[in-house]
């Protein structure tokens, strides 16, 4: 990593107020030029729910400044009732976000400082938001960066996958909103007399998301709101859209460079649920700032860059490795296609084989070795050797392979099957199998069979009834090599990844009428094009924040299996960071729990649970909030407990308690 000390324009930061067309006002942060009230330059926008006051200020310190540096407005936002600003936060991508989103988009561009050209930017939420304040087209909005984002909010988000509940997101991003939202803001920001008002006006407004989300078990209007993907034509801001082969998000950089109208470039890389400049696991590392430099400078600022002469798509392509929970640098290429779905990809299909027919009935502990569903560069983030995931499921595997075969895209299933319950779900994995019997795992996909014909709706299972079903796996670049096989792993199970239905159930699947789908591209394709290449990563010198490493450090991820009751336990710690001291004072502690239990042979004895706490204290201020959340499952119904204990000072300040059911539709 390399610091940049100095830039061309000398920059200053300053806190405002941005107020929104009901009279609410929005806590902004803005570094800028100091002569941009004589030479304006255009705004970029980050927009975020995660505190710019403590949270993400050692992230905003990498990015914002050097922005700022190389001639732009660079402004974070707290979203309403987050952080510093006022109001209260309803839900996530609500209709009340975007239009305030809107209204920061035109102040900015109003400002005596801006040129009136704004470009927004972010990764995961800030990303998300991005791509639906494009849709809505306010006028200085021309280009956006999208990183680590989702184009559809029900099929490519934290809360179903392929019309299944995630069981091991739905309820631990639940729990971590629930903390989040009840965060306080900073009497440094909002003054001594006014913090304690505003934060019991956020505790009193809380509701567990998780209440929301499990209401809408199909894909109905809650989730078609803020989905760019129901009409990617209402976007005409120029997209750079970013993703990670390691991040479950990837998906909408394939989507956003097949449909968008407007233009658009698009950019996978190895990376995890992260920026891909800040070094963390899976690298390489590119100069990703500079790379968004060329995009805001062609799109801002009308200076040929060169930026869209660039491939529609470049993608990593990974070379094998021996599977591994972290790799600081994947192997692999860069290639570039000038059009998506691309000529050098041709999909080759192989049947799964077999003569009769053969029964899946997976032990419902499959998918303890799923890994992290999103990974954040952790030592324990992406998934073990699969053999033993390998075990409790039905595998076919390849001869092996007499030459390299490179895939790129999304792979595809054909299963010809019958369920023996009305309810049911069917995971595939495909592995790359090594000569001495390790598995790799390359990429994955589920399906519930209730969403087989769309995911609006919930159509039963007959069982004794033959159908074919085909489902899409997640994207991915990947090389196996000659002499490896390639493996096909059914199962019906996949906890806690995915919610088990309320009966014990199996699969027949008739291989002989099956097959996997691969998009294979041509090894040789694009031999005359010029390497694709970057800078090295490149940033504003870091803030100098100190990490206290824990006084009992506690394994990020553990596996345990109570042989006498069957149960099974996986314990997560989600590491975002821990606890922290910042240059002006303030301290900031965080510590989070995942716990997902289940016993052999019952599905409904799964339980998901999320444990919180967090505390703030600088100059006699101290607020620390306590949460809970709980989620189980009747054969009829979910069943939510939560929880929140707020306290200033060490006197309570809230003491909340929800219990809520809600009836198992599709899920």
């Amino acid at each position: 990593m390399r610091y940049r000390e100095s830039f061309d324009r000398e920059v200053r930061v300053e806190d405002v107020w941005i107020p929104t067309r009901d009279g609410t006002r929005l806590h902004a942060r803005i570094w800028r030029p100091t002569d941009a009230e004589t030479a304006p330059v255009p705004a970029l926008l980050e927009y975020l729910p995660y505190r710019k006051s403590d949270w993400t200020a050692p992230r905003d310190a990498q990015r914002h400044p050097w922005y700022a540096g190389h001639g732009y407005a660079s402004v974070r936002v707290d979203l309403r009732g987050s952080g510093d600003s006022e109001g209260v936060m309803r839900d996530e991508y609500d209709e009340t976000e975007l239009a305030d989103g809107v209204d920061v988009v035109n102040w900015l561009a109003e400002q005596p400082w801006c040129t009136g050209k704004v470009g927004m930017f972010g990764i995961s939420w800030g990303g998300f938001n991005s791509l639906q304040i494009a849709a809505l087209r306010p006028e200085p909005l021309k280009a956006i960066v999208t990183v680590c984002s989702a184009d559809d909010r029900y099929d490519n988000d934290v809360h179903y996958i392929g019309g299944a509940v995630l069981g091991i997101d739905m309820l631990a991003w639940a729990g971590t909103m629930l903390a989040f939202t009840a965060r306080p803001p900073h009497p440094t920001s909002v003054g001594e007399d006014r913090w304690l008002p505003m934060w019991r006006e956020r505790l009193d407004a809380l509701e567990p998301y998780l209440h929301t989300w499990l209401a809408h078990q199909e894909r109905d209007a809650y989730w078609r709101h803020g989905s760019v993907c129901e009409d990617y034509a209402a976007i005409d801001a120029a997209v750079l859209a970013v993703g990670g082969w390691a991040d479950p998000y990837r998906d909408t950089v394939l989507r956003l460079v097949e449909h968008l109208d407007a233009p658009v470039r698009g950019l996978i890389g190895p990376w995890s649920h992260q920026y891909p400049d800040r070094g963390l696991p899976p690298g390489p590392a590119i100069g990703f700032l500079q790379e968004t430099l060329r995009w805001w400078d062609h799109w801002l600022k009308d200076t040929d860059t060169g930026v869209m002469d660039e491939p529609l798509l470049r993608a990593w392509i990974n070379d094998p490795v021996p599977p591994a929970t972290s790799y600081e640098t994947m192997p692999g290429r860069w290639v570039g296609d000038d059009a998506w779905p691309a000529p050098s990809v041709t999909w080759d299909e192989r049947p799964l084989g077999g003569d009769g027919p053969v029964i899946v009935r997976s032990p419902l502990h499959t998918g303890l070795d799923a890994g992290r569903y999103f990974p954040f560069g952790n030592a324990t983030d992406l998934p073990p050797d699969q053999r033993e995931e390998d075990g409790r499921s039905v595998c076919f595997d390849s001869a092996p392979l007499t030459e390299r075969v490179e895939i790129l895209g999304r792979p595809r299933v054909r299963l010809r099957l019958d369920s023996a319950t009305r309810r049911a779900h069917v995971i595939a994995r495909v592995c790359d199998v090594a000569p001495d019997g390790s598995s790799t795992l390359v990429t994955r996909g589920v399906l519930n069979l209730m969403s087989r014909h769309g995911r609006e709706q919930a159509v039963e299972w007959e069982p004794g009834t033959y159908e074919d079903v085909e489902f899409e796996l997640n994207g991915t670049g990947y090389a196996f090599p000659p002499g490896h096989r390639v493996r096909v792993a059914v199962s019906d199970a996949y906890w806690p990844w995915v919610w088990p239905h309320g009966e014990r159930g199996q699969l027949t699947v008739r291989p002989g009428e099956s097959a996997l789908l691969l998009p294979v591209r041509d090894p040789g394709a694009g031999a005359a094009r010029a390497p694709i290449t970057f800078e090295e990563p490149e940033q504003a010198p870091p803030l100098a924040v100190t990490v206290e490493t824990p006084a009992e450090p506690r394994p990020e991820r553990t596996v345990t299996h109570d042989v006498a009751t069957g149960e099974w336990v996986l314990d997560v710690d989600p590491n975002y960071g821990g606890s922290r001291t910042y240059p002006d004072g303030l301290r900031y502690e965080e510590s989070a729990r995942e716990t997902y239990r289940i016993r052999s042979g019952d599905p409904l004895s799964a339980v998901a649970s999320s444990r919180w706490r967090i505390r703030l204290r600088r100059d006699g201020w101290d607020a620390e909030i306590h949460t809970a959340t709980e989620l189980r499952a009747t054969a009829d119904e979910f069943i939510m407990d939560s929880s929140v204990e707020a306290r200033a000072n060490g006197e309570t300040v809230a003491n909340r308690a929800w219990q809520h059911t809600i009836p198992r539709t599709s899920a």
